[in-house]
């Protein structure tokens, strides 16, 4: 059955295979471009914070449509960054969510904060792309990637300096992604045959994320009860896009999303909120 994920994956591998660029090549302006900012480290911060947010520049979706097409990225960087937002996430896929590498690097020199190339990372060049246009961090699907190149992908970003935010969706995924060793977990409560959201699942798989590990909710944060849920259930930082970016108010959205109390990840803590 095609689904959402499968179908923009299968777009990405099919433009993945008609790329001829020399990956020698790609790989040496990847390690000449300037180095990454730490992304890991700036959500959990080690100083006292709550919990934080990563803002997220999104222009549309495919189950959403348009959210926000006329948005200039470096306006929105920096009216995150205002509102206390540590992290940025950019929709660099144009097909499929109206994004671009530009409004990374915009976003980028606007704002200052790290910043994670959000979009389908299928194959080598994806990762050194990402460190050419800017990017401090990457996204790896576990459920778009088979295990080989889950660990492939997962060791080039390290050794180009990005951190690696591996998305998973249950149990089985969140086991592959601490199997290759990833620091930086998000999970997505949205379901990807439907796209609908389910607030519980990131309660749910909060208590196998081990402490060492910077554990990310992702999707379907409405506002700041959400956050604070999520928080309580032992999440470093939320990730949010539709609602910051059809708020009249950015910078007062982001204000609210973090900085509340982060329990720690056990079994009783599930459901916390």
């Amino acid at each position: 059955m095609a689904t959402y994920l499968s179908a923009i994956v299968d777009a990405h591998r099919a433009a993945a295979a008609a790329d001829r660029r020399d990956l020698g090549a790609l790989g040496d302006l990847a390690r000449a471009a300037p180095a990454p900012l730490p992304f890991a480290a700036r959500l959990r911060g080690g100083d006292g914070r709550g919990s934080g947010v990563i803002a997220e520049i999104k222009r549309r979706s495919p189950s959403r449509g348009d959210l926000a097409p006329d948005l200039v990225a470096a306006d929105l960087a920096q009216a995150y960054r205002r509102g206390g937002a540590r992290c940025l996430s950019v929709l660099t896929d144009r097909d499929h969510f109206g994004g671009s590498p530009e409004d990374l690097r915009q976003a980028k020199a606007a704002g200052g904060l790290p910043v994670l190339r959000k979009d389908f990372t299928v194959a080598a060049a994806d990762v050194l792309d990402a460190r050419i246009m800017g990017a401090d961090a990457v996204l790896l699907i576990v459920a778009a990637l088979a295990h080989d190149e889950l660990v492939e992908l997962h060791r080039l970003a390290v050794d180009l300096g990005l951190d690696a935010l591996v998305e998973v969706h249950d149990e089985a995924e969140l086991e592959r992604a601490l199997g290759i060793g990833a620091v930086l977990v998000g999970v997505n409560q949205r379901d990807l045959v439907s796209f609908d959201v389910d607030h519980a699942r990131a309660a749910r798989l909060a208590p196998r994320i081990p402490e060492h590990v910077v554990a990310i909710a992702e999707s379907g944060v409405r506002d700041a009860s959400d956050a604070r849920s999520l928080a309580r259930a032992g999440y470093d930082a939320v990730l949010v896009g539709e609602t910051l970016v059809r708020s009249a108010d950015p910078s007062r959205s982001v204000a609210a999303l973090g900085d509340h109390p982060v329990g720690r990840r056990t079994p009783a803590g599930v459901g916390a909120g």
